[in-house]
């Protein structure tokens, strides 16, 4: 069996797009799951169905490897031929804000297409499908609820997974015993402010630029963690410069910076 690490961009993928699903409504369960993701209709053509068929093979492959019990199994004992699926079998996902209302007030000087739409908490798509009639229809879409061609868009009704908000709780919890900020008699406050945020922020990877979640949550929390540390400093020095100005002894940290001053001076 595969070495397993407390956390990897595999499992991070996957409570990602289980947890986006339950913000969209789908024709069937088979169409929740995608094959590639692409930016429009246009782009699917021969060359993306055949990467969708390999993304497809690969990842049944790694699926079955990971459920593979016996012992001296290998990857490649559950390799997939790309051409045993049907066209009809792939599912492309598109990036678009097609099916998302018209918002001009959000923003004065809109930039991207975003800013034209309503905010959402991540980006937009729809899943596309090949009929027996070799037309592509929509088969699913985010942000919405009821029929593909009658039902309306919403941004309720969907919920992070259980295992994702564990994992955001075990990246915070492993990032706060690292050795430049474990010491802090704040840190819990770090690890809470961390939280918030990936709570706020954690669905908004975009999956169609990167296949990294881990370097995205990390660049969050480590954010998380250098706001709390500016605050309390700032507000240690608010503290210091009040006892200083009623004669009181200040902080350790201001008494060490005063002397180190003072020796500089008299140099």
């Amino acid at each position: 069996m595969a070495v397993r690490n407390y956390l990897n961009n595999r499992d991070l993928l996957s409570e990602i797009h289980k947890s986006k699903a339950t913000f969209g409504s789908f024709l069937d369960d088979h169409a929740k799951d995608y094959d590639i993701i692409l930016h429009s209709v246009k782009e699917v053509k021969r060359a993306t169905i055949d990467q969708a068929r390999k993304n497809r093979a690969e990842r049944i492959q790694k699926a079955a490897y990971k459920a593979n019990t016996i012992k001296g199994k290998k990857q490649a004992d559950f390799a997939v031929d790309p051409k045993s699926f049907k066209k009809q079998e792939l599912v492309f996902r598109i990036m678009t804000y097609e099916h998302i209302p018209l918002d001009p007030e959000r923003k004065k000087n809109p930039k991207q297409t975003a800013d034209h739409h309503v905010k959402c908490n991540f980006p937009p798509y729809q899943h596309y499908r090949f009929n027996d009639d070799n037309e592509l229809i929509c088969v699913g879409k985010s942000h919405w609820e009821g029929g593909m061609e009658n039902g309306n868009f919403t941004l309720e009704g969907g919920k992070v997974t259980n295992k994702l908000a564990n994992m955001y709780m075990q990246l915070c919890d492993r990032y706060s015993m690292r050795y430049n900020w474990r010491g802090y008699t704040y840190v819990d406050e770090m690890r809470g402010q961390a939280l918030l945020q990936l709570a706020q922020i954690g669905l908004q990877f975009d999956e169609s630029k990167s296949d990294n979640p881990f370097a995205y949550y990390t660049a969050a929390i480590t954010n998380s963690f250098t706001r709390v540390l500016n605050i309390e400093k700032r507000n240690q020095n608010i503290r210091d410069d009040i006892l200083e100005m009623n004669d009181l002894a200040p902080s350790y940290t201001r008494q060490h910076a005063n002397e180190a001053a003072s020796k500089k001076t008299g140099e």
